[in-house]
């Protein structure tokens, strides 16, 4: 019986890079939408907790977050085709330095406009990173471990969104409570942190980092046109629709939940009599506690996509967690709960929709072959990304014209559920990845940069 490989040093290293820069990446992503409350009506020059305040956040946060999704699509695209071409480590570097500086600069934005230009900008190194990292991973891990190293890099996500519920809650809610003006400039700026993950990667001359051969490597126009020539227009096809509808209905929560759990907490801390800092501190508090609950779930879901995956097949997973998702949407949102509850179901929302997303790790480059497997994850999630800039838009619209704009946030998403119900209906029709090893790119032993 032949012993299961264990990982080298030089396949931890890259694990642990690649974890960190998708971690960071969604701590990144998400930092504006913890801050977008203060941050919006500022820029503008709206009273802070005003109605005209919260109106306006609802709708710039439905169309930064669809800005967002569409540069990252973009970047992931480009950097997906710049992985094969150039090397994984290359880019996964390049990446993470263009979304850590966007995210910083944004810090210092003196108007809304200028808001906009750092967030694009961010955006397009935010896209790169998951597909280059995924595709490292799946070229470096040995077989035997690649379905759990997926899943595990996927826990990064939650944990991102942790840290930046965690910073934004410091720094607004504990450090700076009465001057939230000024606050969520020092909450962006902790976005460049990321940079310190670009110096582990620079330093790890023994990490892989090999492009496909050279023959093997058409331009961008060429590539795109293998993803749907007759050997692979049914992965591709495959990838898009667990991806579009899969982001759609993730970003879609992901992108009011902290507005949700803050409007939720005003609304208790006005009925609890509390002003100024009591109640700015409150608000924060549970704003924290909805990311909590969701990225528990996530974190749990991710790691749960490994034994559902095998025993069920990829078919079988994305259909559970599909169906779950729904159920668990109607189940959070419909009802009325009150707000604690409300709060903690969405744990289970988070154990499906959120977890599914260890699934594409693994999913997605199993899809392609190691020629066009950077651009293949990278095309196929981001323009899921792309797709899914219209839920959080119109989210966002639907709520801000409402008079309780919370209220109108839970009601656009419980009408959400409708996508996960459909994707499930879509999974006997998509591609059966299980048992399939992918082409080595590069060697399990480490290769020079």
């Amino acid at each position: 019986m032949t012993p299961t490989p264990r990982l080298t040093i030089a396949q931890w290293r890259v694990l642990a890079a690649v974890w960190l820069g998708w971690g960071f990446d969604v701590f990144d992503a998400m930092l504006l939408n913890f801050v977008a409350p203060n941050c919006i009506p500022t820029l503008l020059g709206l009273p802070l907790g005003s109605a005209a305040a919260r109106a306006a956040t609802s709708q710039w946060i439905g169309i930064l977050t669809a800005l967002l999704l569409v540069g990252w699509a973009v970047g992931g695209i480009v950097f997906g085709h710049l992985a094969d071409r150039i090397g994984r480590r290359r880019a996964l570097m390049l990446t993470i330095t263009v979304y850590a500086l966007g995210t910083g600069a944004s810090a210092f934005a003196p108007s809304l406009g200028v808001l906009v230009l750092c967030r694009i900008v961010a955006s397009l190194g935010i896209g790169g990173e998951f597909a280059t990292g995924a595709t490292l991973i799946a070229e470096t891990v040995p077989e035997r471990h690649r379905l759990v190293a997926g899943a595990f890099l996927q826990t990064a996500s939650p944990l991102g969104l942790f840290l930046a519920t965690f910073v934004t809650w410091a720094i607004a809610g504990r450090w700076l409570p009465d001057a939230p003006a000024e606050s969520w400039r020092w909450v962006l700026g902790a976005g460049l942190a990321p940079i310190l993950v670009v110096l582990l990667l620079r330093s790890g001359s023994a990490l892989p980092d090999a492009p496909a051969p050279v023959a093997n490597r058409p331009g961008l126009a060429g590539s795109l046109a293998l993803l749907f020539g007759p050997e692979l227009r049914a992965a591709t096809f495959s990838a898009l629709a667990m991806s579009v509808l899969g982001l759609f209905t993730w970003w879609s929560c992901n992108a009011f939940l902290p507005t949700i759990g803050f409007g939720l907490g005003t609304r208790l801390a006005e009925a609890q009599g509390l002003s100024g800092a009591v109640a700015v501190s409150f608000a924060e508090s549970w704003k924290a506690a909805a990311g909590f609950w969701f990225n528990i779930g996530g974190v749990a879901g991710s790691m749960l996509t490994v034994p559902v995956a095998r025993r069920f097949g990829r078919r079988g997973m994305f259909a559970i967690y599909y169906l779950v998702g729904a159920a668990s949407l109607l189940l959070a949102f419909a009802p009325d709960w009150s707000p604690a509850v409300t709060l903690r179901l969405t744990f289970l929302i988070g154990l499906a929709i959120y977890g599914l997303f260890g699934a594409f790790a693994f999913y997605l480059p199993e899809l392609y072959p190691p020629a066009v497997r950077g651009l293949g994850a990278g095309f196929s999630f981001n323009i899921g990304r792309m797709g899914a800039a219209l839920g959080p838009f119109l989210v966002g619209a639907y709520s801000a014209r409402q008079l309780d704009t919370t209220a109108g946030a839970l009601t656009a998403l419980t009408w959400l559920a409708v996508l996960p119900a459909t994707a499930a209906l879509l999974t006997p029709f998509i591609v059966e990845t299980r048992g399939r090893i992918p082409e080595r790119a590069v060697a399990a032993s480490p290769a020079s940069p």
